[in-house]
């Protein structure tokens, strides 16, 4: 089997805004610091990126930024996931040509492709690219879930090397598990990172990441170095913060607690909007219980 895009704790990472426009100044430190704290990889314009929101020159300029922040130092990928296929098909080539290290393709959404379109649409990318991509199944978001047999079809592929898998749907897990054996799998939801390691995934993409990557880095590196009982330890005690960071819909809340961190502004792009003053008391009290919180809250 091919090797994985990488092992451990991937960020997938906010994107920070200031007065309207993306704060690449804040964008670089939350990058230098993510990599500071041990993450094991850089996932920009994903869901938690809000990319939706993203005009084709900002996402250029977020790209090269990212690149040249991240230098190498870890895996970098790009988000390059649309429900046009031609619009996905040049969101890859020009992360590619940007210099990303692989790309993350979430199923096209409201659309709702049969099998064979789903096929077709992630053939359509891959051949479209030299670097690889991870498939990503989030069907809370997309209002579709891709099964199981699609991904064992899409793996075929020399381009697809990996899955995040984010329907919460232990069934869905282990037969996902069972069809691709030694297949890249990547753990979509935080609070099933231990559950889906146990099935032979080789990490998480993270939103607890955003505000505790060095504990996420080491959950997943104590399962993947045999050490399952501290993994397991250390997955019980995110499972509130996790809570607290998807009370409300991703990336709300985390954008939230990187404000009070004092990290980023906490804005976001409608039609999102801020957590309301209830969840962000309980969401303050969780980042309390993490020693997370500071005087410089933006």
């Amino acid at each position: 089997m091919r090797n994985a895009l990488f092992y451990g704790s991937g960020v997938a990472l906010v994107t920070p805004f200031s007065r309207g426009k993306i704060d690449l100044r804040a964008f670089e430190n939350l990058i230098d610091w993510q990599i500071e704290m041990m993450t094991d990889a850089i996932i920009i314009l994903g869901t938690t990126g809000e990319p939706s929101t993203i005009t084709a020159p900002e996402r250029a300029a977020l790209v090269e930024c990212a690149v040249s922040t991240v230098s190498g130092r870890v895996p970098l990928l790009v988000g390059a996931g649309a429900n046009n296929t031609r619009t996905a098909v040049e969101y890859a080539i020009e992360a590619q040509a940007l210099g990303a290290d692989g790309l993350l393709v979430v199923t096209p959404y409201y659309n709702k492709a049969n099998r064979a379109g789903l096929i077709e649409h992630f053939h359509a990318i891959a051949d479209s690219v030299e670097i690889p991509i991870i498939a990503y199944n989030v069907p809370s978001r997309t209002g579709m879930n891709m099964p199981p047999e699609v991904v064992a079809e899409l793996l075929k592929h020399p381009m697809v090397r990996g899955i995040k898998e984010a329907s919460g749907d232990i069934r869905q897990m282990n037969r996902l598990a069972a069809l691709c054996p030694g297949a890249a799998l990547y753990a979509g939801n935080d609070d099933q990172t231990y559950t889906m390691m146990s099935l032979g995934a080789r990490g998480v993409i993270s939103v607890v990441a955003n505000i505790l990557p060095t504990a996420m880095h080491d959950m997943a590196a104590s399962y993947l170095r045999g050490d399952i009982e501290l993994s397991r330890e250390m997955q019980f005690a995110l499972l509130d913060i996790a809570d607290a960071l998807f009370a409300e819909v991703s990336p709300i809340p985390v954008k939230a607690a990187l404000g009070m961190m004092g990290k980023i502004q906490n804005e976001l792009r409608l039609p999102l909007a801020p957590l309301d003053a209830t969840r962000r008391e309980k969401l303050r009290a969780a980042l309390e219980e993490w020693d997370l919180l500071t005087d410089l809250e933006v």
